[in-house]
Parts: C-alpha cells; structure tokens; sequence
C-alpha cells in the first residue's frame, strides 16, 4: 500500500515508524524540516518538506492513486483541508485527526465522507474511554469487550493471592474452564501460553471470557478484597480528563485537580456540576490527605509530562490507592512505568495507531486494540463464506506462531475456542497477536 502522513509530530511520527516496518510504501509529510530529519534517516520511509495543504505540494508526494491519506497534524482544519484535497486529487481513503466531537455524531458521517473526509479519528477521546474502562474495576490492567459485551478481554496482574499460580495451564479445569488465557506478560516478554506454560508472581495475564464468569476470573486471581471504584481523583485537567469525566459512571464522584487557575475556570463551564474542580499541584501529598486520597479507589494522572505521571501515581499507591492510570506519551517510559507497577498506561499515539491501522486491513475488521504493556493487538475480524479458517478445526488451521484466538461471537452469543472448534461464516472471531501481525492473519479470514 501506498501511504501518505501529514504531520510528523508524535502521532504521525508513531505511525509512519510503525508502518514502515510492514513494508509499506510510507511518505511522511511536514513543513517542519527538523521533525522530518529525527525520522527520515532511521526508517524506510520518504520525507517530504513542504505543507499538507499545499495542492502542488500533494500532487510532489504522489498523493493521486495513494491507497491511504492520513491527516495528524495538531491543528484540525488543517487535517479536513488536506484530506478534502487529497480525495479530490485522487487518493483513495482518507482519515483525519480532530478534537471536535461534534464531528463524530452518526448523522455527519455522509457528509464529511462527501467532502473526501472518510474517517474520522479523535485520540484523546479514545483515550478517555480506555481509561474509564480501566477505573470500573480496581483488579483490572486493561478491559476490552467485543460485539457489545457479548465477549470480553480483561489483563490483571497476579500477586500472591492467586489460585492459578505455578499450575500448568493444562490441569486448569480441563476442557470446561469458562476463560481462555491468550497471554501472557512476564517482565519484558509476552508469551501466548500452551498447556505446559505455568503462570507465575507479578505475571499480567490476559484472559477471554463471557462477563457471566468475571467474578470467578476475579476469585482464581485472587482479587475479590479489592475494594470497587467509587472515588475517583484524576491530576490535569486535559482534553482527555474532560472527555474521561464524561463517560464516568453516574456512581462514581470524581475530582480533577488543576495546577493552573484559568484552566480551572474553564474546566468548570465544561464538566458537570458533580465534578469538583481544584486549583493545585498533584503532586502535593499534603493536597492530595487534605482531599481525602485515603478515601479515593482510583488515581489518574493526566498531565503533558510521562515522568510528573509515572511517580504521581507510585505516590498515590504508597498513599494507599488501589488503581492508578498514568497517561504515558514517551514511549521508553512505558516499560519502566510496569517495572515501577503502575496500574495502566495510557499512550495516545497507540491508541490512534490501533485505528488507523484497522483502516489498512482489507479484512473486515470492526475492532483493533493495543495493549501498551504487552507489544500485542487484539482484533475482531468477521468471518466470510469460504474463507480459510472455515475448512477445519482450529487446531489444523495453521495460524503463525505469536497468534491465538482467544474466542468467537456467533449469534450475539460469546463463545469460547477450543482446537476442535470448526469456525462458521459471519462468526465473529477474537484473536490476539504479538507485535502487529494483524495484516499476516488476514489470509484467513477473507
């Protein structure tokens, strides 16, 4: 596939990386020569100086006939004008990055799409629905449900509480056990597990289930003293904390404290009236006693900075908080976030990556999810009639190494995989894979 990128800060620098490692013909466009130069010379892209919204500068980087148009920048007028260009140049897909939700509504999306805008893509909201996801269970990494619900995806870390450690997979239940372990996080590897793999301490594992067995997926991890999420604080009011609140749990009291006073002020005409709004520093321990962090479940750090994020949350666990999520942008952090055990992290460019990346498979894929911890992707794919993974049992399919499905939808219904399953057309099928192999299992499913 040709692929063009418009902006080479953190998002679009992300994702051109990533993609040149599938091989694709990337050009990453910027008028900004040094952001250009810290990518071009690391990579096998092409990087062009010149203004995405500059119609000869379009047709330089070859935009007529380019199978994917990626608009990043952070202004979002400049992102709609250049994908309007680039369709009506000729490329044939166009995604771009904005901060208006307005524009997402359902009833504006023939309209974009009629002015060459085909897909919209706002990462700070995403980023706020991954974390309330995270803030609904104190016990959980990370949670992803599939076809509405109807199967889930949960990562929890095992301390020593856990039933299931130093047991081979295989004497787990046998065949009737109501989960599927797809992997497993042990220090800086990630193992997709066999029947003699053995869970041990401090492993994150990821399990498939029907939300009809979390609680005794929360029992075998031994979690179910963990206390359930009512007080929620979050540090910096962002973009992101904005849209975080908004999604919360009607049950859940939140408090957003804000370093900076007129931030604060806004802050306050755009959060609901059950949101409290407090001028101070995060990082303040005697702020954080004085607003009653001994009575708060979960703490979310959001502010432009990994490491102010990364050591506001170990101070709120030593303060007794039992889930903490830190936005965490500087990617080498990300490891030593898990080293230092800090609940979820949260990368925008990732987030943005699953997305865009979902729009480059020709599979139909309706789901695509990053986990940050784990170097892996979890994908939906819709099963169609004839296609390969329909003409045998699971386990004589041949799936590359690095791949499991972790279970199906069939009929709204979640179902667990076992090697005998023989897959149906139009199932829905989760699958779970290291690194972005995505594009490898696609053979199998069209």
């Amino acid at each position: 596939m040709k692929i063009i990128i418009a902006g080479a800060g953190a998002v679009g620098t992300h994702l051109a990386k990533l993609l040149s490692g599938e091989k694709q013909d990337i050009i990453l466009i910027d008028e900004d020569e040094e952001k250009l130069s810290k990518v071009g010379s690391n990579f096998d892209l092409m990087t062009i100086n010149l203004s995405s919204t500059s119609i000869s500068g379009l047709k330089e980087a070859g935009v007529t006939g380019c199978d994917l148009f990626i608009a990043v920048t952070p202004i979002e007028s400049q992102n709609m004008t250049a994908c309007m260009l680039a369709t009506s140049l000729g490329a044939k897909k166009t995604v771009a990055r904005i901060d208006n939700y307005e524009y997402l509504l359902p009833k504006h999306k023939e309209f974009f799409a009629q002015l060459g805008v085909h897909s919209l893509i706002y990462p700070e909201m995403l980023a706020a629905r991954d974390i309330v996801d995270a803030v609904r269970m104190s016990w959980i990494r990370q949670w992803w449900e599939f076809a509405g619900g109807a199967l889930v995806l949960i990562g929890t870390k095992m301390r020593e509480t856990a039933e299931i450690l130093n047991v081979p997979l295989h004497e787990l239940g046998g065949r009737n056990i109501p989960f599927h372990i797809v992997a497993i996080k042990r220090g800086a590897e990630t193992i997709i597990p066999r029947g003699d793999d053995y869970i041990r301490l401090n492993d994150v594992v990821y399990f498939t289930t029907t939300k009809k067995y979390i609680p005794y997926i929360r029992k075998i991890a031994g979690k179910e003293n963990y206390a359930d999420i009512r007080n929620v604080m979050i540090m910096g009011g962002s973009r992101i904390a904005v849209r975080a609140v908004q999604y919360m749990p009607d049950y859940m009291r939140t408090k957003i404290i804000e370093s900076n006073l007129a931030r604060c002020h806004r802050l306050t005409e755009l959060v609901d009236d059950n949101v409290m709004v407090i001028n101070g520093d995060g990082r303040d321990v005697e702020l954080l006693l004085e607003e009653g962090i001994k009575n708060t479940e979960a703490f979310v750090a959001l502010t432009d900075s990994s490491e102010t994020n990364i050591l506001a949350c170990l101070a709120a666990k030593r303060l007794g908080v039992t889930k903490t999520v830190a936005e965490v942008e500087n990617v080498d952090y990300i490891s030593m976030a898990e080293s230092l055990d800090i609940g979820t992290v949260i990368n925008k460019k990732f987030i943005a990556a699953s997305h865009i990346y979902q729009m480059m498979l020709d599979a139909d894929v309706s789901n695509v999810k990053c986990l940050t911890f784990a170097n892996a992707d979890v994908a939906e794919f819709t099963v169609k009639e004839g296609s390969m993974i329909t003409r045998a049992a699971v386990k004589n399919i041949g799936l590359p190494k690095g791949a499991t499905i972790g279970g199906l939808i069939r009929n709204g219904e979640g179902i667990l995989v076992t090697g005998n399953t023989i897959i149906q057309p139009d199932d829905h099928v989760v699958v779970f894979c290291l690194g972005m192999m995505i594009k490898k299992l696609e053979k199998y499913f069209n």
